[in-house]
């Protein structure tokens, strides 16, 4: 009769033959990402995590273990990704149309968030052991209170790291990340609108109009108070009415009225008259309004970029969406003009290791394509 083993050291052999394979699944992962090495190799990877509740669906599982184990699934892509030396990557983990679901699925959401966020910060965790800095990316404001004090935690304490970052987009959408650009860089730019000389340069034109005179349609009377009204807003006044400088017309009850070529004549022969009675030419040197429409600062495409909340990192070399989908949901539509979508048909909870291999090689396969159209730009 064969004397059984003990239980102690079964479960030793267990552990060494499951760390065998562990060593030697390590060595074949290393030899593998050598071999990617020799061609070029993305800087920013992007996921969509697709296919968490069709993968509980399929399984039987709640909607929540769904999840759980898209999480799991996660925590292994970092891991290779940081391994093959990538140096960025993104997630999409809530939309801000998420917030449309059921609200027990939204606040279930909400306490795996809290949970995982939380574990971001354990010793052990995949940040300690990359030396991984992490942004939360999107509108925060709209989080629940615990949830945006955890991730603003999160981004305090790691904000001395720097081998490599990690972006989570929560409560993002591209659309709202483009008119938070906009809204911001006008912000910017109606600060740098000088107001030393303004109202001197609203009465070197309007003395020049004659009372009675229309101009576009507008009276003399409303010209004097629209200056007026236009010199206070611009120093953060409540005003109805306004100059707008950068269209070249007048406000009047809230509504834009711009010169055309015809009407315009009566401003240059003000503007004309002022230049020959004080001797000045009619270009920057003459007072008035479109001597204000001339120095207006104007928003450019490099004041956008500058206030997207993904200014932090590089656009992404590759857009990774699970479950087959070829969409992007609203996600990075700014940053992926130049980009390689790949798309396998595993749910995000079967992503693994191979999914990321394929997507590196067609990377790889079209680079020089990618890089000719971006120098094109």
């Amino acid at each position: 009769m064969v004397p059984s083993i003990p239980n102690k050291v079964a479960k030793y052999c267990g552990n060494g033959v499951n760390r065998l394979f562990g060593d030697l699944g390590s060595f074949l992962r290393r030899c593998l990402f050598r071999v990617l090495s020799v061609g070029p190799l993305p800087t920013h990877l992007a996921f969509i995590m697709d296919g968490n509740r069709r993968y509980a669906k399929m399984h039987n599982l709640q909607e929540g273990d769904g999840h759980k184990a898209g999480y799991l699934a996660l925590m292994s892509v970092l891991h290779y990704c940081y391994e093959l030396g990538i140096k960025y990557v993104t997630v999409y983990a809530f939309s801000i149309e998420n917030f449309k679901r059921r609200p027990d699925e939204v606040q279930s959401l909400m306490d795996l968030m809290l949970e995982k966020i939380g574990a971001l910060l354990m010793e052990e965790s995949i940040v300690n052991q990359y030396g991984i800095r992490v942004y939360f990316i999107g509108n925060l404001k709209l989080l629940s209170e615990p949830v945006r004090a955890a991730a603003e935690k999160v981004m305090r304490v790691t904000a001395n790291n720097n081998k490599a970052v990690l972006l989570v987009c929560v409560a993002y959408t591209s659309s709202d990340e483009i008119v938070h650009a906009v809204e911001e860089s006008c912000k910017d730019k109606r600060n740098e609108i000088p107001l030393s000389n303004s109202s001197e340069a609203y009465k070197g034109v309007i003395e020049d109009v004659k009372d009675g005179e229309k101009i576009n349609g507008i009276m003399v009377h409303d010209v004097q108070k629209s200056c007026d009204d236009g010199l206070a807003e611009s120093q953060g006044l409540k005003s109805s009415r306004g100059f707008n400088r950068e269209m070249g017309g007048f406000e009047k009850e809230n509504r834009f009225t711009t010169f055309d070529a015809h009407e315009s004549s009566k401003w240059d022969k003000v503007l004309t008259s002022k230049a020959s009675r004080t001797g000045k030419s009619s270009g920057l040197e003459v007072d008035g309004c479109e001597n204000l429409r001339e120095e207006h600062p104007t928003i450019k495409l490099v004041d956008v970029e500058r206030h997207m909340y993904m200014a932090v990192a590089p656009d992404p070399d590759i857009v990774i969406r699970s479950s087959g989908e070829m969409r992007l949901s609203n996600f990075l539509l700014w940053q992926t003009s130049n980009c390689s979508l790949y798309s396998p048909a595993a749910l995000w909870p079967e992503i693994g290791l191979w999914q990321l291999v394929w997507a590196i090689l067609n990377f790889q396969r079209t680079h020089s394509y990618l890089e000719k159209k971006k120098k094109q730009l």
